[in-house]
This record gives structure tokens, sequence and C-alpha cells, in this order.
């Protein structure tokens, strides 16, 4: 089958090496793609957010499965285009994806579902925000309401902050804080089958030690040696399943990727918010362990043949990812530096680590960096700890001026701490 993907980032990279492996894949295409997917896939422009230009290409290629990767275009209805010109498409409806573009909407679904989350408020005034944040207490935690490419979210004990962040949304949910660890888990569904793969953590904070602002994303690692062998089978039951249920109770079935971000907290686990497509950067550490085909997965979702689809297949191996980042991000970064050192990991490292592009494009020979999220070196292991090293070692060969990553990506995990 062809395969068409949209988006451009390292989540859509990941994608791509896993589909460009699966023998059911006689063409793969992205849209627009980047410098490095353009190594596995052949690349086409489009604009991401324009349903009907994207079904266009899609009949174009004669594809028989189009992934729709980033957030923003399913909200905009990119995959109800698709369907409507007949192709099976991987990815909810826009109706269906306000389970990611509202935050409130979400809240009110999980209300519906009985699924535990934090204790919350929807506020649109000054008045509103004051109360909230009064009746939470430090720490506060801010969510814009609508999309934020994963930086929405302020978590502090500074009330100033925390309210000069929700006056500068238009409705902001204020929320409880939730102590413990949080766990990333995804689950392919087709609306009424859901079939989860494995947990994930990633690192949101921009630096070391869970310091300095919120990102979309650091670094990312599986599986989880600490947590309950339990933990899927647990959220499958009290989150994934209800919820799934409860949106096609409402006439809004989710088909697609649904991703639940979870805290394990004193009182169990709760769920912190949910994305409507694979997150980044746990996408590349869970799609390192996959070892069943994914085309198949991801047409069965889009046909509504979940259910026909065998136990999904992992490898034994653990998987970590350290995302370097341009200069100065997450706030104004710096793009059109060249990066160097790719062609080294290739030669040295592969196939145990290989760099998976994000931010990037191709200038003549070189390729330099084109956001602020450059690229995921992602490495594979006996455990954490071989994964860990291998993966640094491969970021040690990257050069990229004034870049920077976190140095302490699993470190607890594969220390056993």
């Amino acid at each position: 089958m062809k395969v068409l993907v949209i988006g451009g980032g390292a989540r859509e990279h990941a994608l791509c090496r896993s589909l460009s492996l699966d023998p059911d894949v006689s063409a793969l295409y992205c849209a627009p793609g980047n410098a490095g997917i353009a190594e596995v896939a052949e690349l086409r422009p489009v604009d991401a957010l324009d349903g009907e230009a994207v079904a266009r290409l899609a009949t174009e290629l004669g594809a028989g499965l189009v992934v729709v990767g980033p957030e923003a275009p399913l909200v905009a209805g990119v995959a109800d285009a698709v369907r409507a010109v007949g192709i099976p498409v991987f990815g909810p409806s826009a109706e269906a994806a306000r389970l990611e573009g509202s935050k409130a909407f979400a809240k009110d679904v999980m209300a519906g579902a009985g699924v535990p989350t934090a204790r919350s408020y929807v506020c649109a005034t000054p008045a509103e925000v004051d109360e909230a944040l009064d009746a939470f207490g430090a720490p506060y935690v801010v969510k814009d309401d609508g999309l934020a490419a994963g930086k929405g979210v302020v978590v502090t004990e500074d009330r100033a902050v925390a309210r000069a962040h929700a006056l500068a949304c238009d409705r902001v949910v204020i929320e409880e804080f939730l102590d413990g660890p949080e766990v990333s888990l995804f689950a392919i569904t087709d609306g009424v089958t859901v079939l989860p793969l494995q947990p994930a953590q990633d690192f949101k904070r921009a630096l070391d030690g869970d310091e300095g602002p919120n990102t979309g994303g650091m670094g990312a690692y599986s599986p989880l040696p600490w947590a309950d062998p339990k933990l899927v089978d647990e959220v499958m039951a009290s989150v994934l399943q209800p919820t799934v249920d409860e949106l096609r109770r409402r006439g809004t079935p989710f088909s697609g990727l649904l991703y639940a971000g979870l805290a394990i907290t004193s009182r169990g686990v709760r769920v912190i918010e949910f994305n409507a497509r694979f997150g980044d950067p746990e996408t590349q550490v869970v799609l390192a362990r996959l070892k069943s085909p994914l085309a198949s997965v991801l047409l069965n979702a889009a046909r509504g043949t979940l259910d026909a689809e065998p136990p999904l297949s992992w490898r034994a191996d653990a998987a970590v990812t350290v995302v370097i980042a341009s200069h100065n991000y997450p706030e104004t970064p710096r793009t059109g530096d060249p990066i160097e050192g790719l062609a080294e990991v290739a030669a040295e490292d592969a196939p145990t680590a290989y760099v998976l592009h994000a931010g990037t494009r191709r200038e003549g020979d070189a390729v330099v960096s084109a956001g602020g999220r450059v690229l995921s070196v992602t490495a594979t292991g006996s455990d954490l700890a071989q994964a860990r090293e291998r993966a640094y070692k491969a970021v040690a060969r990257i050069r990229l001026a004034g870049s920077q990553h976190r140095t302490d990506i699993a470190a607890k995990a594969a220390e056993g701490r």
C-alpha cells in the first residue's frame, strides 16, 4: 500500500522510519517532511492545515492510507477532508480532536466517563482566575484552554506568574497540582476497540534536574522499570476504554491515537491531559521498541477493523531519546545554523543509535537548523543504561552552534531510582 504521512517533525520521522521498514508499504510519502525524512520517504509540498489540499495530494498519489501526525491539522479538520474523498485516514475528526484542542472539553468528557483527573476550574475572567488560584493554592497549575504546542502549561509556586499566564490566555483551566511521577501511555483505537502501546516517560523542562521553562519535550525513555506491571491494564480499564466509549456515546467517535498524560499520585492514577496524536518525543522511543509492522495497525484503526489486529509484539530492548535543541529554545530559537556529524552517527552508531530530524532543512549540500527542537537522537540497548550510553555517545558526535540538550535523560531510571 502507498502511505502518505502529514507533518515534518521528529514524530513524523519516527513514523516514516517504522513505515519504511514495513514490507506492506510499497511507497511512502511525507508532506511537507524535513531533511531527514527525505532519506526514507518521498517529500511533497503541502499546507498541512489545508484539508482540501491534503485530500487532493492523497488522491493524486493514490494513497491507501493517510497518517496525520501533528495536532493542529487534526483540530483543523484535515482528517475529515481526507475521509470525505474515501481514503482511510489515521487521525480523529475535528470534533473528536477537541479532546486535545480544548482542555475544558476534555474535562467534560472525563467527567462523563468517570475518568480520574485533577479537580479544576474553567476561567474566563480575572475574578474567576483569582478565585481558582486562591482555592487551590501553590503549586499553581494553569493551562491554556487551546493548542499551545506543548508550551501552554505553567506550573509555578509564584502566584503572580500563574496569574499573568492565565490573563494572557482567552480561557484557561486552573487545577489542583498532582504529585508523583508522570507517564505517557498511547493507545490506537478505531472508536470501539482500544489497543494500548508501551508506556514512556518524557522530560518537559528545558534544563537538567527538571529546571527551566516548559518545552515540547527534551527527551524520553521506555520501558519504565519502576512502574507497576499492572499499570497498562489499569489505565485501559479506568481511562482509555471509558474515554473512547464516552466519545462514541456522544456521537463523536474517536479514531486514531489517544494519548493519555498521567500522574501516578499517592491517591492513584490521574489524567493530566489527553492528546489526539502521537506524542513527541515519546513516539521516538515507543516505535523503537515496536516489533509488529506498523502499517496494518494504523490501517485497521482507520477502517474500523482494529478487532482483527493480532496482539502487538514488542522488543525486549530499552530505548532512550535525547533532544538536541537550538540556541535560546524555547523562547526565540535561532535557526539557520549548519548541523555536522550526522554522517558520523550513521557510520559509527547505526543501527543501535540513529538521528530523527525535527526542525531541519537542506540548503545545498548542508543540513541546517530550522526550528526549536532540531534533532532527536534515539538509541536502543539491552537495558536503559546501555541505551542511554549509546544515545549520548551519538549526541556527542553532533555539532550545532549554540545547541543545548539535557544530560540526565533516563539517568535515575537507569540507576534504579
